[in-house]
């Protein structure tokens, strides 16, 4: 209907603007073709279009280019603290506080993630502005500490009781992006933060992770994927690794071994995804995870494969894989002593990720 409307609406513009261009064009064009539009004009409810295609224009007009849903109103000036650190930080604080980062690597808002952690304990990802202060930050070891009055024993109905209705889109730009509703996360925004809590389905929908990011960063942000690189590509890998080693450290168990040959192998199988558009562990060529291991040389005695798509972002991929039972054994299994990870984008900048766990 609102097509229509823009449609009548574009009708009538030159219709009533007709006695600006009228007495110039009748001179070279019969216009005797527009008697049957007249009529019609006359025939049609004309302000009822009007009005519609008023209303739409206010609508779309005062519309900021990011917007949350009309049902969560901004959450009051509160504060926020994740593990010592608030957004503005400076970056000289941070390493007061954590030391020197582990790794840099690109994420999707291109932007740098700062890794912090001891052995993968009190494992955190900072990323700094131009002047070095903090803009967004990330954590899937949520501390004893109080978060908003939440700790990591909090569950999603926690969560909701104290701070309402989540998000349920955000628009940017003219597309508005519909929140899925499946209960792995919420997104609110606070103190001109945006606040994603991501629950563990398999341990009573508790915390199992949060990521802070700056209003304004998001706003920057308008397209669904991070735009595609060779960096941004590398970026993904290295954080979730880091990721995987970070659950695993939560629950006592060791970290697994970056291995670059895995990786490889991982990213192959990625990007021939990304190329020839599917999703399975087994190739177009009938081939599984293992056959694909070992055409690459590569020997073991335990393997497995976790694969993800569509996902924004490595944080996102990696707590959908963690939700998911059978991937979820892959990331927390005591067999396995290395991982490999590779990523691809399609046309679209999809992103496929690629995890390969292997002993020898």
């Amino acid at each position: 209907m609102r097509k229509i409307g823009w449609l009548l609406l574009f009708v009538l513009a030159i219709f009533f603007s007709r006695p600006l261009w009228e007495e110039y064009s009748v001179k070279y064009v019969d216009l005797s073709f527009l008697e049957p539009i007249d009529e019609w004009i006359d025939s049609i409810e004309v302000a009822q279009y009007l009005n519609e295609a008023k209303a739409y224009w206010m609508e779309i007009k005062d519309e900021p280019a990011t917007k949350i849903s009309s049902n969560q109103e901004k959450l009051p000036g509160i504060g926020i603290e994740l593990d010592q650190m608030t957004i503005g930080m400076k970056k000289s604080e941070i390493e007061k506080i954590h030391g020197n980062a582990k790794r840099v690597s690109l994420n999707e808002y291109n932007l740098v993630w700062h890794t912090y952690h001891e052995n993968y304990q009190n494992f955190m990802m900072v990323s700094y502005d131009k002047n070095n202060t903090v803009n967004a930050m990330f954590t899937n070891q949520p501390s004893e500490s109080s978060f908003l009055g939440l700790n990591m024993d909090s569950t999603r109905d926690d969560i909701l009781s104290k701070l309402g209705e989540p998000i349920k889109k955000l628009k940017k730009g003219n597309i508005i992006y519909i929140l899925p509703d499946a209960g792995e996360y919420d997104l609110f925004l606070i103190d001109e933060n945006y606040v994603t809590f991501f629950y563990d389905l398999h341990e009573n929908n508790t915390i199992t992770a949060i990521q802070i990011v700056k209003k304004s960063v998001e706003n920057n942000h308008q397209s669904t994927f991070g735009i595609p690189s060779e960096e941004l590509k590398k970026g993904f890998e290295f954080q979730l690794f880091d990721l995987t080693n970070a659950a695993r450290v939560l629950r006592g168990l060791s970290v697994l071994t970056y291995d670059e040959a895995v990786s490889d192998t991982a990213r192959k199988h990625s990007e021939d995804m990304a190329i020839h558009n599917y999703f399975s562990h087994e190739n177009l060529n009938g081939k599984s995870p293992f056959n694909r291991l070992e055409e690459d040389g590569l020997v073991f005695s335990y393997a497995g494969e976790n694969l993800a798509y569509g996902q924004t972002s490595s944080i996102f991929a990696h707590e959908g894989l963690m939700n998911s039972i059978g991937h979820r054994k892959n990331i927390l299994s005591a067999d396995y002593r290395n991982l490999g990870v590779g990523t691809a984008f399609n046309e679209q900048s999809t992103p496929y990720y690629t995890e390969n766990f292997y002993t020898k």
